[in-house]
């Protein structure tokens, strides 16, 4: 572009300064997020696992790079990941309908270990159908059991897959009175060792990640079990007509190595 004679240089020049400021304004402006407070994620929709990084400044992490669940694949063997160490005590319940999922809340006193650091039990909840899948293959539900390192703040998280097959006798005592509305919360006295919802053999993935709903922290340390549990279909069915798909799609490994400690 040539400049007129008639329009002085030093204009021009601050004609350019004036139409630059106003772009990179409005450019800051599309990328600012709002505070967390009060904003809502769903797994559908304009709030769904998509947008989750674009909601709010505090879900930002959402879009990382070391993001769960991931397809379990091609993990490469590695014995030296050491058996499933956990010390899991008898419990008593209290099951949550927080909105997203049933989650059931342990008494204190279970914990597991990962490279001599322990982690507390603090949870256990359900995703229908399954978060992690196994050679693009989904199953029908999974339970996440949740601890965390109250020294670092880090969380170890035990992924559960569940296949449809003979009726589960613990969730049985659940499944007739789960409860339906968001914050209900069922309290039904009865007391269970958390491991009874562990398959037999205890061979497992092993993989670095983040939690699977926002604001998506890379804080996980993941123990995904090779084998899965059995629910009735009906008793699947029960927390599906709850909780309907609560599942975040994979995510790509990014580099990330996946392995495999076998029994």
């Amino acid at each position: 572009m040539q400049i007129s004679p008639q329009f002085p240089q030093k204009q021009v020049f601050l004609a350019s300064l004036l139409i630059t400021t106003l772009f990179l304004s409005c450019e800051k402006k599309e990328t600012e997020l709002p505070s967390c407070d009060g904003v809502e994620w769903s797994y559908t929709g304009t709030e769904g696992p998509a947008e989750w990084e674009f909601l709010c400044t505090d879900y930002t992490t959402c879009g990382g790079e070391r993001q769960s669940p991931v397809d379990i694949s091609n993990a490469v063997p590695d014995n030296s990941l050491g058996s499933l160490q956990y010390n899991y005590q008898q419990t008593t319940l209290s099951l949550v309908n927080n909105g997203h999922t049933l989650q059931f809340n342990v008494a204190a006193g279970s914990s597991m270990e990962i490279d001599g650091q322990s982690y507390d039990l603090l949870q256990f909840h359900t995703h229908t159908h399954s978060e992690h899948t196994l050679n693009n293959q989904e199953f029908p539900m999974e339970f996440h059991f949740v601890h965390k390192n109250t020294a670092t703040g880090d969380l170890a998280v035990i992924g559960v897959w569940v296949s449809a097959g003979a009726p589960n006798a613990f969730i049985a005592d659940f499944v007739a009175e789960l409860p339906m509305e968001e914050g209900e919360t069922l309290q039904n006295g009865l007391s269970f060792f958390p491991n009874t919802l562990f398959p037999e053999n205890l061979s497992y993935y092993s993989y670095e990640g983040s939690l699977t709903t926002p604001p998506c922290s890379e804080i996980v340390h993941w123990r995904v079990l090779k084998n899965s549990i059995q629910l009735s279909s009906d008793q699947i069915a029960a927390f599906m007509d709850l909780e309907h798909t609560n599942a975040r799609p994979v995510q790509g490994l990014n580099g990330r190595s996946l392995l495999l400690f076998e029994e």
